[in-house]
């Protein structure tokens, strides 16, 4: 199973987003895992755009995890759901190259995946 809502939608481009948030995605060897369904609203809704702006922003599809999600009767089941606590769709781990937890993007926010966790890696960096 793939997550086809990841690809990323062909009417966006670079320059639909803040450079800035391009900067933070590409930082640091980021990886990003991403929890979604084909079948979710949200997933359809949501990731397009987030897969667009992490190859505008030049991520490699090495670091870009994709771990597609099905309703079973528990609840969300798919590949580390349980391992990473998933619950709502999409989420999005972003982990450091030596597997650390930086941020976390669940369900939704009232800005997108992209801008939202590009504030948290921000942070980070500027915690560090």
């Amino acid at each position: 199973m793939t997550l086809e809502t990841l690809a990323p939608a062909a009417d966006l481009d670079a320059d639909a987003f803040d450079e800035s948030v391009l900067e933070a995605l590409a930082a640091d060897d980021y990886v990003f895992k991403v929890w979604g369904g084909d079948w979710c609203g949200d997933c359809q809704r949501q990731l397009p755009e987030f897969g667009a702006a992490l190859a505008a922003a030049g991520v490699p599809d090495d670091r870009i995890e994709a771990f597609p999600v099905t309703k079973g009767p528990e609840g969300k089941e798919g590949e580390l759901v349980d391992e990473y606590g998933v619950e709502l769709i999409p989420t999005v781990v972003v982990e450091s190259p030596d597997g650390e937890e930086v941020a976390r993007f669940v369900e939704d926010e009232d800005v997108s995946i992209a801008e939202y966790l590009a504030g948290r890696l921000t942070d980070a960096e500027a915690a560090a």
